[in-house]
């Protein structure tokens, strides 16, 4: 089945707000339970699978910093609070029958497997979903860079980028309702319409390494799966 698949190998980054559902902070579990059913679906069809999860549900270091908390230091809280999100998701995974791993970029053994590239890989060719957390494992450094480099390493087709809107726009659609729809982009497109895709330091790793990028809405019953399957679905990047 994998095989007829437009991609066998997948990262999906998954922002923390979107872990919380309508709530304004922590995880809301019947939102959990939605998101795990379709990655449990998406697992099914035989794609590796790893997933990147942010952490704005529960600690956002670039805000605490601008509150005068030391950057660095405020950096490490948010890639702990990505450790607590990766712990939940896989709780709510096995408990689903899916095999999983949580790998993290700053060691903790007691409760998760240090980040080791080829143990990852391997962890995927043996059919388990690897949650990779802890940031890149240092500071100044987003979770979107920290998807992209995990991404390239295990030599993933693409990254989905999944949000709480259908793609990108010409213009932010909750602001501007008559902004219109960009169904596909190149990496150019977006530096000249000045569209940030990811931060900075993520988009121009995709860009120099040609890996493509897929924007879509979480909030979609089956859409990352619509995805892997090569549908059009969301904004394709590339």
């Amino acid at each position: 089945m994998a095989k007829d698949l437009a991609y066998q190998r997948v990262v999906v980054k998954l922002s923390g707000e979107a872990l919380a559902g309508e709530k304004s902070f922590g995880l809301d579990f019947k939102v959990m339970d939605r998101l795990t059913d379709e990655i449990r679906e998406v697992h099914r069809l035989g794609v590796s699978l790893g997933l990147v999860v942010g952490a704005g549900n529960i600690f956002r270091g670039t805000v605490a910093s601008k509150q005068g908390m030391d950057r660095v230091s405020a950096d490490y809280m948010g890639m702990l609070a990505t450790v607590i999100n990766a712990l939940a998701l896989q709780d709510t995974l096995e408990r689903k029958g899916v095999d999983t791993r949580v790998m993290t970029a700053i060691r903790m053994e007691e409760l998760a497997e240090p980040y080791i590239r080829r143990r990852a890989q391997r962890h995927l060719e043996k059919k388990r979903v690897v949650l990779f957390a802890g940031g890149t494992g240092n500071p100044y450094f987003s979770t979107d860079t920290a998807a992209v480099l995990r991404a390239l390493e295990i030599e993933a087709q693409v990254i989905i980028k999944a949000t709480s809107v259908d793609g990108i726009y010409t213009a932010d659609p909750k602001k501007h309702p008559d902004a219109k729809f960009l169904p596909e982009l190149t990496f150019q497109d977006a530096l000249v319409r000045g569209i940030a895709v990811m931060d900075g330091n993520a988009f121009g790793l995709c860009k120099d390494n040609g890996l493509p990028i897929v924007v879509m809405n979480v909030n979609q019953d089956g859409a990352i799966a619509r995805v892997v399957k090569g549908e059009r679905v969301g904004t394709l990047v590339k």
